[in-house]
This record gives C-alpha cells, sequence and structure tokens, in this order.
C-alpha cells in the first residue's frame, strides 16, 4: 500500500514526532482527507508498520505438531528466520527499538503478551536442547534475551546498501546468535534456511514520487489535489487479545 511504504520512507528518514501527515500526503500527491479514509491518525500508520514485521519474527517458532526436527535445530532455524526477517521488512522492523515511547498503551500490552508467548517457546526448546546435549549456556532467559537481541542492534547501524548483502548479513548474524546460544560445533548449520512461512519478499525504501498508483480495491474518496485512485480496504489495526 502506498500510504505505508510513503510513510516508511519518512518515518525512517526523520522520526516519528517530526513526520507529519501533511508530509506523507504531500509525498504521495493526496490530501489529508484520502489518508484518514485509510487510518485514523499518524499513529495508526506507525503502529501497522511496526507490528507487520513483529508477528512475523514472533512466529518463527510457530513449527507444525509433526515437525520431528530436533531441538537444537528449530531453535537455530528459528533465530536464522527471526534475523531473515527482520532485514526483509527493514527499516520498519527496527521502529520498535528506535522510538519505543511512542506506542499506545494497547500496542504496548500486546507487544508484551507477544513476546512473552515466543520467549516461552524459545526457552523451552533451548532447555530441551541442553538436555539433549546439543547446546551449551547456563541461564535460559539471559541467553535467549542475549542471542534475539542482535538483530535489534541493526537499528544502529545496518544500511542495506552496505559491504555485505542481505544474505551474508543473515548468515553472519545468525552465526553470531548461534555461538550465544552455545550451538556445539557438531551441530552447526551450513547456512539458515529460507524462512519456514516467508513473510514478504525484501521491502526496501524505494524513492517516492507524487501522485503514485495504488494498488487494486474499493475507489476511495477523490482528493481535491489528485485524481481518484483506487486502493486497497483499510488496513486496521487488530491487536490480539486488545478488542482493538
Amino acid at each position: 500500500m502506498a500510504i505505508l511504504a510513503t510513510a516508511e520512507v519518512l518515518f525512517d528518514a526523520q522520526g516519528y514526532v517530526d513526520t507529519t501527515l501533511d508530509q506523507i500526503a504531500g509525498a504521495l500527491g493526496v490530501t489529508k482527507p484520502f489518508i484518514y479514509y485509510y487510518f485514523r491518525n499518524k499513529l495508526e500508520i506507525f503502529e501497522v508498520l511496526t507490528w507487520q514485521p513483529l508477528e512475523v519474527c514472533y512466529a518463527v517458532l510457530d513449527f507444525d505438531a509433526d515437525d520431528a526436527r530436533p531441538a537444537h535445530e528449530k531453535v537455530a532455524r528459528g533465530l536464522g528466520d527471526l534475523i531473515r526477517a527482520t532485514i526483509d521488512f527493514y527499516p520498519s522492523s527496527l521502529f520498535s527499538f528506535r522510538e519505543p515511547q511512542v506506542f499506545s498503551r494497547a500496542f504496548q500490552a500486546a507487544h508484551r503478551r507477544a513476546a512473552r508467548a515466543f520467549y516461552d517457546k524459545l526457552a523451552a526448546l533451548m532447555e530441551e536442547a541442553r538436555a539433549e546435549g546439543t547446546l551449551d549456556f547456563r541461564e535460559t532467559r539471559v541467553t535467549a534475551q542475549a542471542a534475539c537481541s542482535l538483530p535489534g542492534f541493526l537499528s544502529t547501524w545496518y544500511r542495506p546498501q552496505g559491504r555485505l548483502g542481505a544474505e551474508a548479513m543473515v548468515a553472519e548474524l545468525s552465526e553470531l546468535a548461534w555461538r550465544v546460544i552455545g550451538l556445539k560445533q557438531g551441530d552447526q548449520l551450513s547456512r539458515p534456511a529460507p524462512p519456514r512461512r516467508a513473510a514478504e519478499p525484501s521491502r526496501q525504501p524505494q524513492p517516492v514520487q507524487a501522485g503514485p498508483t495504488l494498488a487494486a480495491g474499493p475507489a476511495a474518496p477523490a482528493s481535491p489535489a489528485s485524481p481518484a485512485v483506487a486502493v486497497r480496504p483499510s488496513r486496521r489495526l487488530v491487536l490480539p487479545g486488545s478488542g482493538r
């Protein structure tokens, strides 16, 4: 959706506070009522952009009930998929690290619930693997948090056009995460597998052009500043357990 893509570029470049709906509308070549047809306010746009990668990241351990792989392999693959999703959804995947103070209480509560469920699964798998002798660590929660914090630090230094491409970066960070959890040398995986469930193709920010053609869907109200364009239905943010 062009509104989200345009807002993502502006939030990344300027931050949440310094980005306005007027700027988003101006970059799109529409007026603010056009945006209000799809989103209640600027915060909802920011939260939709942030929640999409969070959902994917927290689902990397949702393995099928009949998945017979050993626990250490599930942990290793999950961490690799977590890192891959963070890079695939850059920069919106890092908004929650950059500006955690701006989110609504409902968003923060949903985020905490999702994070707790994720770390409960991760801790259980890690302890199962340790009991099998394939992982070597002491404090489960500390180790889990440390391994998963690696992609979070991308917010301070990662650039998509850097020396390492996306695949090379995923491989480097995955191997570092595997070291943190104490994956035994004989059980090292050659490289992270593709995500078990693919979220979206890589969505690097593109230069914003005025008056884009948006994705096909029901017609939106015509904006005085531009011809009527067809767009997708509103992507209202529904947070798990919040009724919102």
